[in-house]
């Protein structure tokens, strides 16, 4: 392991910092590292790999398609890419569209980004904590100030709100707003939940000033939470998706529902790679599997099981999410130290602010896996605390 960390450390760009681990090698929910130690991957690539790792589905798709035709550019079109457009309106909500593909999260929030700008209006009401990306476009639209400050001055006219505050929505958007921009639940701000009402209160606003309603389910999306939309019951304009989505072959979706699908035109926006039919097949392949093997309902079963687990330590204050996207806060600020003992006991999870932990395992978690997990939780805990000294 520690050849590799020395050859990224004089190859890559210190973008992210030394790496935690190097990985070698992954089955379902399990990897491993360049020792052979083994871990139970609780972050699944920051809820990336839907199918966990080297799932036959997924390796049969891939491997098919890539064996057919790989690129064509968006000269011409192919059967997957067309099918999984009308897929992805079909699970958007059954209704009139059109979906942009891209290669990424943030780049099909740059897509809607500039979609919102066909409406002839230029201000975005975004809410505080919420992460879209690091495009410069993308992150004009996120209100950390430690991911701004560096990039200044970035594109304009973005007014950012409370998360979770519906009357300072209510008071920020007027009919200069083009768009309110929200994440049904913020995942990087460590699973944040928004009160009940929230998201249909800002379908209201946005419809009372002309304004389009855009949710990012980069996170949310594909099953996450259990649903399809971490949103659903509430229709948006546009809808962002990227992660989950082809269980960690890059692709991403900006799918315009309704007149918001008509706003671009030839020529307004590109792309060399997105919508090529290896990623389509992949999605596809994610899709079906979900749908196939009833992961939907295992991850709403499952989801609560964990949730109800992590919650019985007192050191716990509280628990957050759906299904497998889950955040909590602990008594102290001890989630470094938590993750650093978790990697001991052979768990991946995240620690987004120093005193919350975030969880998005595959979709395809066992019931195995996360029994010995909750097992693990107060020694893991323990630890933490003992090495911090709380």
């Amino acid at each position: 392991m520690t050849d590799l960390h020395e050859r990224y450390a004089a190859s890559l760009m210190n973008t992210f910092g030394p790496p935690k681990l190097a990985l070698v090698r992954g089955a379902g929910a399990h990897v491993w590292d360049a020792d052979g130690r083994e871990y139970v991957d609780l972050l699944g690539g920051i809820a990336v790999n839907a199918l966990g790792h080297a799932h036959p589905a997924l390796v049969e798709a891939v491997t098919t398609q890539l064996q057919t035709l790989g690129h064509v550019s968006n000269f011409f079109t192919t059967g997957p890419q067309v099918e999984l457009a009308e897929k992805l309106l079909e699970l958007a909500g059954g209704g009139p569209g059109h979906v942009f593909l891209t290669n990424s999260g943030t780049e099909a929030n740059e897509a809607a980004f500039k979609l919102t700008r066909r409406t002839g209006r230029t201000e975005v009401v975004v809410a505080e904590g919420g992460f879209h990306g690091r495009t410069m476009g993308a992150l004009a639209l996120t209100s950390k100030e430690a991911y701004r400050a560096p990039f200044e001055p970035l594109p304009g006219d973005v007014v950012f709100v409370p998360y979770g505050d519906a009357q300072a929505l209510a008071v920020a958007v007027s009919e200069r707003t083009a768009a309110i921009l929200l994440e049904p639940m913020q995942g990087e701000a460590g699973v944040v939940v928004p009160p009940e009402g929230y998201l249909a209160a800002a379908r209201a606003i946005a419809d009372e000033h002309g304004a389009l309603l855009w949710f990012d389910e980069v996170q949310t999306g594909m099953g996450r939470t259990g649903r399809w939309l971490a949103s659903e019951g509430v229709t948006p304009d546009i809808v962002t998706l990227a992660k989950g989505l082809a269980g960690g072959f890059p692709i991403g979706a900006c799918v315009g529902l309704g007149a918001a699908g008509e706003l671009f035109e030839p020529g307004n926006h590109g792309t060399t790679f997105g919508g090529n039919p290896v990623a389509c097949a992949a999605a596809l392949a994610v899709i079906r599997t979900i749908e196939d093997d009833g992961l939907l309902e295992h991850v709403t079963v499952l989801g609560q099981k964990i949730r109800d687990g992590l919650a019985a330590d007192p050191r716990v204050t509280e628990v957050r999410g759906e299904g497998l996207l889950i955040g909590l806060d602990l008594s102290a600020d001890v989630s470094a130290h938590v993750f650093a003992a978790a990697l001991e006991h052979g768990f991946i999870l995240n620690n987004p602010t120093p005193n919350r932990v975030r969880l998005a395992p595959p979709l395809v978690l066992t019931s195995d896996d996360a029994e010995a997990f909750l097992a693990a939780w107060p020694a893991i805990l323990d630890a933490a605390y003992a090495q911090a000294g709380s």
